[in-house]
C-alpha cells in the first residue's frame, strides 16, 4: 500500500468530514510526533474523536497517551474534543 505525506492543516481538513480513520491517524501523528511536536492533549483528543465516531480500537490508543498525563492535561483535552463536537 502507498503512503503519503500529509501535513497536520490536510489532515485536520480532513477530520472536519467527520472520518473516523483520518482522526485516528491524527491521534498517531500527534502521540508520536510524526511531522509534528509530540503533544499527548492532541492525541488524546483525536483518539477520543476517533472512538466517538466509532472506532473501537482509539480508546486504547487514547488509554496509552492518557497514562502519560496529568489530570489537567486529560480535561484540556476533553475540552477540546467536546469543542471540536460542537463546531464540526
Amino acid at each position: 500500500m502507498a503512503r503519503f505525506q500529509v501535513n497536520e492543516v490536510e489532515f485536520s481538513d480532513m477530520a472536519a468530514t467527520g472520518n473516523c480513520d483520518v482522526m485516528f491517524e491524527l491521534g498517531l501523528m500527534y502521540a508520536a510526533g510524526h511531522n509534528v511536536e509530540v503533544d499527548n492533549v492532541a492525541a488524546h483528543k483525536w483518539f477520543n474523536l476517533a472512538m466517538y465516531r466509532g472506532m473501537d480500537n482509539a480508546k486504547a490508543n487514547r488509554d496509552d497517551v492518557a497514562a502519560d498525563m496529568s489530570v489537567s492535561e486529560i480535561k484540556t483535552a476533553l475540552r477540546e474534543a467536546r469543542a471540536w463536537i460542537t463546531t464540526h
